[in-house]
């Protein structure tokens, strides 16, 4: 069996490659894991391949704020050291430190 291992980590900040967003790492699925629908919806010559990291964003651009599904080889580090802005950041994430989040744990 082929392991997997996943370039970026949960809390790193990324940027698409070819789109004009960037956002926090938040899950990892080791492959797609998406619908069908979604991924037959991806134009066929730019279509990712299945078997590879697919990251979960909380994504920003200059108009809004969403969750995004990237696969890892649309993504790049982002070296701006600056924080992403999104809404749903602290229900996740401590403070940006360092150019990262960390996990914010919360006990019941």
């Amino acid at each position: 069996m082929l392991e997997k291992q996943a370039k970026y980590r949960l809390g790193q900040v990324v940027r698409h490659r070819k789109h004009p967003f960037r956002g926090v790492i938040f899950d990892v699925d080791p492959e797609f894991a998406n619908t069908e629908e979604w991924y037959e919806a991806i134009p066929e010559d730019i279509r990712p391949d299945k078997q590879q990291p697919y990251y979960h964003l909380l994504a920003e651009n200059e108009q809004s704020f969403y969750v995004a599904y990237v696969s890892e080889q649309n993504l790049i580090e982002d070296r701006s050291g600056e924080p992403v802005d999104h809404p749903d950041i602290p229900e996740i994430f401590g403070p940006f430190q360092d150019g990262t989040y960390r996990i914010q744990f919360q006990m019941n």
